[in-house]
């Protein structure tokens, strides 16, 4: 694929990767003492969180750039790189919550950038989930006990189905407590700043993990028709 028709600039940008997002998950799942799973390979290649039939699953165009190597993708292509890349790094997810047994969570880590189409974004942090409000209410909830952060409720963007393949295919289907978290980029501009906001993650999120949520406790979540 060489360097999909893009300057390497490009590369460094948040249209490539989240930035921080990996450094920060792993020193999160260290200080959790729990499993984590990255994906290796740019989105602009394949988006291991969109459903294959999302547009932006091999985006053409991402925050005004276009991607040469993206146009016209015919049909081998794209089951090359599903192959390759989407379809491992899921199996990889499947086969630790199998390992896991009765897991207590599925967490997903993501960044954002602080502005996009001319909008400055004034959260520090956001919350992404949709139905099951097992780890995001009582995350929000921490969170916002911190005076100091702004922190977004499905902002800046929104975990309602069927926004984020990973949480529908491997928390929803298997029917465990999840959410997203996403940080703002130049928070994690740093090392000092990527360890602090795992820190603060980790405290926030290991009494609701580990001691008011419990790994037993399923509450009904309703299904789409509202029956439960």
């Amino acid at each position: 694929m060489g360097d999909l028709g893009l300057a390497r600039p490009e590369f460094s940008r948040h249209i490539a990767f989240d930035i921080g997002a990996a450094d920060l998950t792993r020193i999160l799942a260290g200080l959790l003492e729990v499993p984590a799973i990255l994906s290796g390979y740019s989105r602009l290649v394949v988006d291991c969180n969109r459903h294959l039939h999302d547009p932006s699953a091999f985006p053409e165009i991402s925050d005004g750039v276009v991607i040469p190597g993206n146009r016209a993708l015919n049909a081998e292509a794209r089951t090359d790189r599903v192959a390759a890349l989407y379809r491992p790094y899921h199996d990889a997810i499947a086969s630790a919550l199998d390992d896991l047994g009765p897991a207590p969570g599925l967490i997903a880590v993501h960044s954002f950038t602080p502005r996009l189409d001319g909008f400055v974004r004034p959260w520090h942090v956001g919350i992404l989930w949709d139905r099951d409000d097992r780890l995001a209410v009582p995350l929000l909830g921490a969170l916002r006990a911190d005076g100091r952060l702004c922190v977004g409720d499905n902002e800046p963007y929104s975990g309602r189905h069927p926004s984020g393949y990973t949480m529908d295919t491997h928390a929803e289907a298997r029917g465990l407590p999840h959410v997203s978290i996403e940080v703002r980029q130049d928070l994690l501009a740093t090392p000092d700043g990527i360890s602090h906001w795992a820190t603060l993650l980790a405290s926030a999120l290991r009494p609701i993990l580990h001691g008011r949520f419990g790994a037993a406790a399923h509450p009904d979540v309703p299904t789409p028709d509202g029956s439960q």
